[in-house]
Order: structure tokens, then sequence, then C-alpha cells
């Protein structure tokens, strides 16, 4: 059986187009401050941080070369496949990030967005 894989940009990550500033990414950070707001669940999941520059390999691995935007919950099959579920490969997957935030909720026991 797989874990759930939460992939999500390296916070702070440096963009050459602005040299000598530091950025987070604006769909990352809300699941970023949920992590953090309930540490003790995030070792029921997977958790990737991987820097801004493409190619990004570890998103390669799991999805394809279109597919390095993130955030993005890859589903493992410890949980049933969710509704709106994308699929490629064989690979299930969402990208919305107030999706991948109730899925966190849902599938790990994260509190829920109100």
């Amino acid at each position: 059986m797989t874990r759930d894989l939460l992939l999500l940009l390296e916070p702070g990550f440096a963009d050459p187009a602005f040299p000598g500033e530091r950025f987070i990414c604006p769909h990352g950070a809300p699941i970023e401050g949920l992590l953090a707001s309930a540490p003790e669940r995030v070792a029921r999941l997977d958790v990737k941080r991987v820097p801004f520059a493409r190619p990004r390999p570890a998103v390669i691995e799991v999805l394809d070369e279109a597919h390095q935007g993130l955030p993005v919950l890859v589903l493992g099959d410890e949980h049933p496949l969710p509704e709106g579920a994308r699929t490629l490969g064989g690979v299930h997957y969402v990208d919305d990030a107030p999706r991948i935030l109730a899925l966190l909720a849902e599938r790990h026991g994260f509190p829920k967005v109100h």
C-alpha cells in the first residue's frame, strides 16, 4: 500500500527573474500553515518540498514533465479515491489547493478550513 504524497514548493525560494528576492507559493502557503498547525498529523503522509526551478525531477518522477505545477497531492491507496481526482498513467492526484486542504482533513485528520 502506498501513502499519500504531498508535493510543495520549498518556502523561501528564489526566482532568477527577481534577483535577491525570496518568495512563497500563494497556493502552498495555506497548506504549509495547515501542516504547521498539526505536526503530529504530518507523519500520516509523505511530504516533499521541491525547488522552484524547472524541470522539477521529483514531480516528473511521479507525474510527468507536463504536470509540474504545485502544490499537488498524489493519492495513495490507503484511502478510497475522492471525487474529482485526476488520473495520469495510473497515478491519481489532486492539484487544486482548496481541495487538497479538504482532503488533508478528510484523509488525515487535519483541522478543516472554516
